[in-house]
């Protein structure tokens, strides 16, 4: 059976791919948890509609980043969490927690596929990420105390 995937789907696409899956996983897993929905005409026209769509918002962004890499690069990002007495903080700091901060205190709108993170940040102290899009490439300094 063809599915339009809604989501990402682990083992199976990412979000927006048509699939070629199973009758049974379809009907009984993916379609009734509103991960995917049947590959009909309209529901592949709409799939394109909003892949071009997203297309041009990422490129409205890679613009936007590469105008703002020099205010990127003077902005040094404090970030509080709870920490233990050697420095390890109880739940890591994710990108999107970097990207609402970057908001909130430089006026800075990124999306998470710009930052470069093998992994959430878990200590106090400076941390040095890079963010790259279109090419370009900025270093932002994030400073991480505990409360």
């Amino acid at each position: 059976m063809k599915i339009v995937l809604l989501k990402d789907v682990k083992n199976v696409g990412k979000k927006h791919d048509i699939k070629d899956v199973n009758d049974g996983h379809a009907l009984n897993l993916l379609i009734p948890k509103g991960l995917a929905i049947a590959a009909t005409p309209s529901a592949i026209k709409n799939v394109e509609t909003e892949k071009s769509k997203m297309a041009g918002e990422m490129k409205v962004q890679h613009e936007l980043l590469i105008q703002n890499i020099k205010a990127i690069e003077a902005t040094v990002l404090n970030i509080s969490g709870k920490a233990n007495d050697k420095g390890l903080l109880f739940a890591g700091i994710h990108k999107e927690e970097i990207i609402k901060q970057l908001h909130e205190q430089a006026r800075i709108e990124l999306e998470p596929s710009f930052i470069e993170m093998d992994h959430p940040l878990k200590t106090v102290g400076d941390h040095v990420i890079s963010i790259k899009a279109g090419g370009k490439s900025a270093q932002l300094k994030v400073v991480v105390k505990a409360l």
